[in-house]
């Protein structure tokens, strides 16, 4: 795996008005400055190959063998590993035995970025994506003990492996847009709360931490920004300051484009209109609220096309979009790396209305149909993904 090291110089200086007019190839300056901050955990590594993600693509292949070529070549990119169960957990140590095997025969630092989601009441407004811990029901101290406790054993017993954790997709969120929502509203104080403990519990040396922020669709506005950043200053305070983190994960199991104007005309209110322009933005707003030099992961698993979506919170399936561009460190001022942190082919929800965990979203006219439930592989949506390759495979 080659790295490329880009140099960001740092600079609280840039405007927030600049942002709106930044293209593919600008020049930016990157805020930063604290002391005590993380260097770029991807620079200078490996990234760990999942074995059974492998197995998926190559099953595909052999069913698809005119496409077999371009689709074995997804195999050599790394995913995000996901533990978004208690039982998902025992996963773990499989994964970092197979991570170290690796690193061992390559002889070189071997990453493994691990997606922590279990957050109690997680992903309050949808179904889909629902989690198994109910707060009503000792969820916060069952995510401690059961969850987080047990991940932050394993990742000890593998302390010679690096190790980027990409902490609560769809979780602090919540609490910028959807209060409005009872579950959302009675979820406040767990996720703040279990937030908080799992960033001090993950403050381990092999360990780097990465708050999820969304993406352009949801907190591109202005105010939501400006709300998300308050969020985030309480969490880090409560947790311990704002070194606790290496930064923050970025359209995480989304189709944003990252340059490319994404829904045309649609939410023409929205400044951020591309994931770039929206990390730039969130990148200074946040340094001038003392959050500085902290790097960013956007996730371009499946975001390679853009202007796919006429509704631009449409997020399940969605058809037409393509692999983006390839994981690796460094791409960009302050980008700590492109990932594929949603496997590409994995599902975001069932498109059945009669199976459980149905979310309408599912069954929007934008989204595939056929479609399982979350997370399980939907061979004829990955081949499709292969075939919309940006840039092709």
């Amino acid at each position: 795996m080659i790295h490329q090291r880009v140099l960001a110089v740092l600079s609280v200086s840039f405007a927030l008005s600049a942002c709106a007019s930044i293209g593919k190839g600008s020049a930016v300056q990157a805020p930063g400055g604290g002391e005590g901050s993380r260097r770029n955990p991807f620079l200078d590594v490996n990234f760990f190959l999942n074995p059974e993600y492998v197995a998926s693509v190559e099953a595909t292949a052999k069913a698809f063998p005119a496409e077999a070529d371009a689709i074995r070549k997804v195999e050599q990119y790394p995913t995000g590993l996901w533990l978004d169960a208690i039982a998902h957990v025992a996963n773990l140590p499989l994964w970092l035995a197979e991570a170290r095997k690796q690193q061992q025969a390559s002889g070189k630092p071997t990453l493994s970025v691990v997606v922590v989601y279990d957050m109690p009441n997680r992903d309050c407004a949808a179904n889909s994506s629902a989690g198994e811990l109910k707060v009503e029901e000792n969820g916060v101290a069952r995510y401690r003990t059961e969850f987080i406790d047990v991940i932050v054993k394993h990742f000890k017993d593998f302390s010679d492996l690096p190790i980027v954790v990409i902490l609560e997709p769809d979780s602090l969120g919540n609490l910028v847009t959807n209060m409005n929502l009872p579950r959302c509203a009675d979820s406040r104080s767990a996720y703040v709360e279990s937030t908080v403990y799992a960033i001090q519990q993950l403050q381990l040396p092999n360990v780097s931490i990465y708050l999820d922020a969304a993406h352009a669709g949801w907190l591109g506005w202005d105010h939501h920004r400006e709300s998300v950043i308050r969020v985030y200053k309480k969490v880090l305070r409560q947790a311990g300051g704002y070194d606790m983190i290496r930064g923050f994960a970025t359209n995480v199991s989304n189709y944003t484009h990252l340059y490319n104007r994404d829904g045309a005309a649609m939410e023409s209110s929205d400044p951020c209109y591309n994931e770039m322009v929206y990390v730039k933005k969130l990148a200074v707003g946040l340094s001038d609220n003392g959050v500085r030099n902290k790097g960013f992961i956007i996730d371009t698993a499946r975001n390679g096309k853009g202007g796919i979506r006429k509704v631009w919170g449409h997020w399940c399936n969605i058809k037409g979009a393509g692999l983006g561009e390839r994981p690796r460190a460094a791409p960009a001022p302050f980008i700590d790396a492109y990932f594929w942190i949603k496997p590409p082919g994995e599902s975001d929800g069932i498109s059945d209305p009669t199976q459980p965990r149905f979310d309408a979203e599912c069954a929007s006219d934008e989204s595939a149909p056929g479609a399982p439930q979350a997370g399980v592989w939907f061979q004829s949506y990955f081949v499709d993904l292969v075939r919309n390759a940006v840039p092709p495979l």
